[in-house]
């Protein structure tokens, strides 16, 4: 039976891995550390299909260790002890083992330490792969014993590669139009195993008219794009949408927006995180932001999908063009911080109401000078705490409409300093 296209083409050695020269190239970082004779316990940390447990098998070559392979989804702790026990008299007639684990955040916490004393003493040399944050997938002891190694998302030129190695392996060009190439690549969404496998497709269809984008379309199935509500994609891609508002790029921000749909976001956290970012990044520059935010959450719960996921795109773009101040997010951090900080300060006795007789003789109320008597509008009296300087939280920008209560602002401020005694 013939293997695999995906599985004929595996590279035979470090170098002909595709996308990931920062780490099999000629000063790559496994290239390196090969050439010294020092092969490190690794955490492999990348999105599906880009070489991972490849590059672990090679390194078992090249280091000359005897590759051992698990996976966390099938594996307990029988098959741990099991693999520690063979791995350790190897040790004793001098041999070495490579253990891959591939989805090792699959392991719960008490079985990633099982790993720590044959990592710790040599037994083993740990290659585990994983597509998720190693900082969060997996314990502290077990990250501090290994070298965590990023792969990257296999770009447009390494996945032309792929096809062209799949090509020379078919013996004939694929039947696709230039347009068509682009978009078989495009579909793969970085993962070089999924390409071969729709290369393969390709390669059974007898008739070699090329296909256009249409005809492509039609003969396989598109990928959903990768996207997991519950794990680090989720919070990559919000992270995005915030960064591209702040840096006022509508279109980008957009693009995310799209993204986080077409995974199957729920919309209301969206909704929610526009509010946020109404207030956090614009605040006071543009006072309708918080309103136009609000607003389209409301109209998204009124509509619904998919009519209100359009109320949303509009609250995006409002959002990317109004002006940016994080002068509200400043100032009450430094309030809250200042407020941490003074303990049980009461107010000064003017700004105090005096209900009571007792209250009255006890100054409350006294010297309060009600401000719409005053010049202005405005008496300039003390409203912090005795013995409390006064501090200048909110410090707003010059732009937008905080650029009127910046004016605002130094101009209460000099009043303030006219009317001292």
């Amino acid at each position: 039976m013939i293997a695999p296209l995906a599985d004929r083409l595996r590279p035979k050695m470090l170098g002909e891995v595709a996308g990931q020269d920062h780490l099999v190239g000629p000063s790559g970082t496994l290239t390196r550390m090969l050439a010294r004779g020092s092969l490190a316990s690794l955490i492999l940390w990348g999105p599906p299909g880009v070489g991972k447990t490849t590059i672990a098998r090679l390194l078992a070559d090249q280091a000359k260790l005897e590759f051992v392979q698990l996976s966390a989804v099938f594996s307990g702790v029988a098959d741990l002890k099991r693999v520690f026990e063979e791995a350790t008299k190897r040790r004793r007639l001098g041999e070495g083992t490579l253990l891959f684990v591939d989805e090792i955040h699959r392991f719960n916490r008490a079985q990633q330490d099982g790993f720590l004393p044959v990592v710790e003493n040599g037994t083993v040399t740990l290659v585990g792969a994983t597509t998720e944050n190693p900082s969060f997938a997996l314990n502290g002891a077990l990250l501090s014993r290994t070298q965590v190694l990023v792969l990257k998302r296999l770009d447009d030129a390494a996945l032309e590669l792929l096809l062209d190695r799949a090509e020379a392996e078919i013996g004939r060009a694929l039947p696709l139009d230039p347009e068509a190439r682009a978009t078989l690549r495009a579909m793969a969404d970085g993962d070089g195993r999924y390409l071969l496998n729709l290369a393969e497709q390709l390669a059974a269809v007898e008739d070699t008219t090329p296909l256009d984008v249409a005809g492509l379309s039609e003969l396989l199935s598109k990928r959903a794009a990768l996207y997991d509500k519950d794990r680090e994609e989720h919070y990559n891609l919000i992270s995005a949408l915030h960064k591209s508002l702040r840096g006022s790029d509508p279109d980008a921000a957009l693009y995310w927006y799209a993204r986080m749909l077409a995974g199957g976001e729920d919309p209301r956290f969206i909704a929610r995180r526009l509010v946020r970012f109404a207030s956090e990044d614009i605040g006071l520059a543009d006072p309708l932001a918080l309103p136009q935010a609000l607003a389209g959450w409301e109209a998204y719960e009124r509509l619904g999908s998919p009519e209100g996921e359009l109320a949303l795109a509009q609250v995006v773009l409002y959002l990317g063009t109004a002006p940016k101040s994080n002068a509200a997010y400043s100032a009450i951090k430094q309030a809250m911080a200042a407020a941490k900080g003074t303990g049980s300060l009461m107010p000064p006795a003017h700004i105090l109401n005096a209900p009571t007789k007792l209250m009255k003789t006890l100054g409350y109320g006294a010297g309060y000078a009600y401000d719409h008597d005053q010049d202005d509008a405005f008496s300039g009296q003390n409203y912090f705490p005795d013995g409390l300087k006064r501090h200048e939280f909110y410090q707003p920008r010059d732009r937008g409409f905080e650029r009127e209560l910046g004016k605002r602002l130094a101009h209460w401020a000099k009043l303030r300093e006219d009317k001292k005694p």
